[in-house]
């Protein structure tokens, strides 16, 4: 059995954050395990609370995964303080992690903001050179890039920006603001496109997390980037499709979709 850790925030109502990253997980056939960075009190319709764990108590949780069951793929998603970002980038350095997929979260689906000042710009020196790649979205693409993207070409050039300032795969999520569901990787100098059908389902929430988790699915059970990427857009358009409708807001997908 492969495993996986999730390194990021609990979604009190289950659709995004270690709740998405674990149900994504064990549906793609990989051991889940999870590292909790901080409490949300959220739902379908935004968040009203975060409660950060200390860097401590992180540190202690990394480590009890890491000297008893070693991932053999992380995924990192929300961290909201420069301290925990410090935590998880020297852990991770100290234990070798390897097949690192860091989803940059700084806003949620719902446009609630997840991360204080600071945070881009920390986690484009200590956690973007650890990962094989990181997934950000348009806005996320934006803030990491300094560029407004509005076009497909505008995509290729964030991406790269991305990617040749940080060493690293950037696998930039288009979205229908852009294109329907095309997502652009640059992963060793050259532009790939990943094309999907739009799936007319306004239910979202989580849609990030459950992305980066099945990447790291992918890696961890040996498959390639591109067809860790290619499984991963499979898996959730199959998850969107299912035309699951809880919450009053932006609800989640099915992650149970294939049982």
């Amino acid at each position: 059995m492969k495993t996986a850790l999730t390194i990021a925030g609990s979604d009190s109502s289950g659709g995004a954050g270690i709740q998405a990253d674990i149900k994504t997980m064990i549906t793609n056939g990989v051991y889940a395990m999870s590292a909790i960075t901080a409490l949300t009190a959220q739902n379908t319709t935004g968040v009203s609370g975060i409660f950060d764990v200390t860097p401590e108590f992180l540190a202690a949780q990394l480590a009890a995964v890491f000297t008893d069951i070693f991932p053999d793929a992380v995924k990192i998603g929300m961290v909201s303080s420069p301290a925990l970002i410090e935590v998880i980038s020297e852990r991770l350095r100290f234990y070798q992690a390897k097949h690192i997929v860091v989803d940059p979260v700084l806003v949620a689906t719902s446009g609630s903001a997840l991360a204080s000042g600071g945070v881009p710009d920390l986690m484009k020196k200590l956690l973007f050179p650890l990962a094989e790649v990181i997934t950000p979205n348009i806005p996320e693409g934006e803030v990491l890039s300094g560029i407004k993207i509005q076009s497909e070409s505008d995509m290729e050039r964030a991406a790269k920006e991305i990617g040749d300032s940080c060493g690293c795969a950037v696998l930039l999520k288009g979205g229908h603001s852009i294109n329907d569901a095309n997502d652009l990787l640059y992963h060793n100098g050259t532009f790939t496109w990943f094309t999907g059908k739009r799936i007319d389902n306004p239910n979202t929430h989580g849609t990030g997390c459950t992305l980066s988790s099945a990447i790291a699915s992918g890696l961890a059970k040996g498959l390639s980037l591109p067809d860790a990427i290619s499984a991963a857009k499979e898996y959730i358009s199959g998850a969107l499709a299912s035309m699951m409708d809880l919450g009053h807001g932006s609800g989640p997908l099915n992650h149970a979709y294939r049982i």
